[in-house]
């Protein structure tokens, strides 16, 4: 395979993803320089994506930290198409949901990746750590295999949420897609009751280093269109 055919290297250009799409949390603000540099050094982005998770930064940077925080509960917590539980684009509530958990639990842990207790493995963070592990050109593909539900939630965050969903379309850019035009149906929004608690706080790769016999490799997970799932929301 010709070299100019090999994606960049995004491995921390995924990380910073990661953690923008995160709480922001008072450790998360206090790296967005950190965060701006490294996505310029790493050059995985085009000038444009960079500039507009630039203002992304700066704004988070800029609000009220409380004020922030509300901003990112009421976006990703109350609204099933911002939702950034991946399963709950795909599965929806079906009893799918699960077994596809476990699925995806097992292929973190065989690249030696675990979760806390409590850490759901399709929070898009979570995926994201994951994909920053694997080599440039299965990286690509994994985030490909994502490809409709990033242009789902990009086209959901531009309507809400102009400045993350900058995260969205870097994503769908490391992909080697582009942005589709989507219509997103109205939905009322989610009962307290519903929302998933934050819990993640960055995959740990403690497994890494463990000398482990080795385990029956997980099938590839793919992450499907689910009609019932996506009511409303056309191509």
């Amino acid at each position: 395979m010709p070299l100019f055919d090999t994606p960049p290297t995004a491995t921390r250009t995924l990380r910073v993803l990661a953690r923008l799409l995160s709480y922001p949390d008072q450790e998360t603000r206090a790296h967005l320089g950190e965060m701006a540099a490294i996505l310029k050094s790493e050059g995985a982005l085009t000038a444009p994506r960079l500039a507009e998770l630039q203002a992304l930064i700066d704004a988070i940077a800029g609000t009220p930290p409380l004020e922030a925080e509300a901003e990112y509960v009421e976006l990703f917590d109350r609204g099933r198409h911002t939702s950034l539980h991946l399963f709950e684009h795909v599965h929806g509530d079906s009893r799918d949901r699960g077994p596809a958990m476990v699925d995806l639990l097992k292929t973190y842990e065989t690249a030696g990746l675990y979760l806390a207790p409590g850490e759901l493995p399709d929070y898009l963070p979570a995926v994201l750590e994951f994909a920053s592990t694997q080599p440039p050109r299965e990286a690509r593909a994994f985030l490909a295999e994502m490809a409709h539900l990033l242009n789902n939630l990009f086209a959901a965050l531009q309507k809400r949420h102009g400045a993350y969903a900058s995260v969205a379309g870097a994503l769908l850019e490391l992909a080697g897609e582009k942005a589709q035009p989507v219509n997103i149906a109205a939905e009322e929004a989610i009962d307290a009751s519903w929302a998933e608690p934050l819990v993640f706080d960055g995959c740990s790769a403690l497994g890494q280093a463990r000398h482990e016999q080795p385990q029956p490799i997980p099938q590839p997970i793919h992450f499907v269109r689910n009609p019932s799932a996506s009511e409303g929301v056309q191509a």
